[in-house]
């Protein structure tokens, strides 16, 4: 969200400085699985229908410009999510969520089980069925935040200060003026907060403000070769995302612990579980990396966007499930909010 921001006010004419304490990226962002599943998330929320659609359809252009300013590719696919049904009550809640779909004019197809293997033939034997999503898609978020830290060191608005902690807000005559940092201040006419899971810890936010808490997701990654996976497959317990190359991401897991960040026997075990009912061919696979870290959530599922009560104070955090998918349309919205749009 920050490197977003960053990039979005800065090609919009202003100057930007992106305080970290470690290294863009390093938290929830990279760890992330890089769904766009705008329609698979979507849960029977009508108010996110617009926002989800129009973040995923935009998210080809932004690979694009993002592979010209950086040299990079994100990784972005448009590969298809099937959400897989294991017995007939499942199929019969698969039939109702894309009637819901295709009642709001958005792309979505009732398949049997014969249908979802022809789509993706490494289902499991006992699918019966799927809903399945074609234009929702992925990238890679390790590339992606690579290739963001590239735009942004070659933008010379922006400037990067790593291994900053900010101690507080500053505020001065009801207004934020900047931030104080162990180094000194940083003053600014403008401050946004971009710090995940963390966004409530930082003193002088305002109490009034939504608390932004943790939930861990742990991760497992595959490496399957040669590769033969080609959809991301969602099951009740889990959900599997091919990189097209190999490499397979299986998660997740929903804790609320805190910052707890270990990867734990229990975790793996349930992901796995749920992975492999769905997609057996994957017991084959190396196990080639664990890891886990926490999606920022607000109460209510509702991320905190553009201003905050506090004069001089932007918010772009609480995205929790879906940080990846919403980037762009929040970079673009914070930094008209930060520039007078409103």
């Amino acid at each position: 969200m920050g490197c977003g921001v960053a990039l979005s006010t800065a090609d919009r004419g202003a100057d930007v400085t992106v305080i970290e304490r470690a290294v863009p990226g390093a938290e929830a962002s990279s760890a992330a699985a890089g769904i766009l599943g705008a329609q698979v998330e979507l849960d029977g929320r009508d108010e996110k229908v617009e926002l989800f659609v129009r973040a995923r359809d935009g998210w080809a252009a932004w690979a694009g410009a993002l592979r010209q300013a950086s040299g990079i590719d994100v990784g972005y696919r448009e590969t298809g999510v099937l959400r897989v049904a294991l017995g007939d009550l499942e199929h019969d809640e698969l039939a109702r969520e894309v009637a819901w779909h295709v009642s709001r004019g958005l792309e979505a197809r009732l398949l049997d089980g014969a249908a979802a293997r022809a789509i993706e033939p490494q289902l499991a034997p006992g699918v019966v069925g799927a809903a399945y999503f074609p234009k929702d898609a992925q990238v890679d978020p390790p590339a992606l935040l690579r290739a963001l830290m590239v735009a942004i060191s070659r933008n010379e608005r922006v400037s990067v200060r790593s291994g900053a902690t900010v101690e507080r807000l500053l505020v001065e005559q009801g207004r934020c003026v900047g931030v104080s940092l162990h180094e000194g201040e940083l003053r600014a006419d403008v401050t946004v907060l971009a710090a995940g899971s963390w966004s409530s810890l930082i003193a002088g936010v305002p109490a009034e403000l939504p608390a932004v808490r943790p939930v861990r997701g742990q991760m497992v990654l595959l490496d399957e070769r040669p590769p033969r996976l080609r959809t991301i497959v969602f099951g009740a317990r889990a959900y599997v995302v091919p990189r097209g190359d190999g490499r397979v991401l299986c998660g997740s897991t929903m804790e609320h612990v805190g910052f707890r960040k270990e990867v734990t026997a229990a975790g793996v075990h349930a992901i796995l579980g749920g992975s492999l009912t769905c997609v057996p061919s994957l017991g084959s696979a190396q196990l080639a990396a664990t890891w886990s870290n926490f999606r920022p959530h607000v109460r209510g599922h509702m991320a905190l966007v553009g201003p905050s009560t506090l004069p001089g104070l932007f918010l772009a955090t609480g995205h929790h499930r879906n940080g990846i998918l919403l980037s762009k349309v929040t970079a673009d919205s914070v930094a008209h909010a930060v520039l007078g749009g409103g």
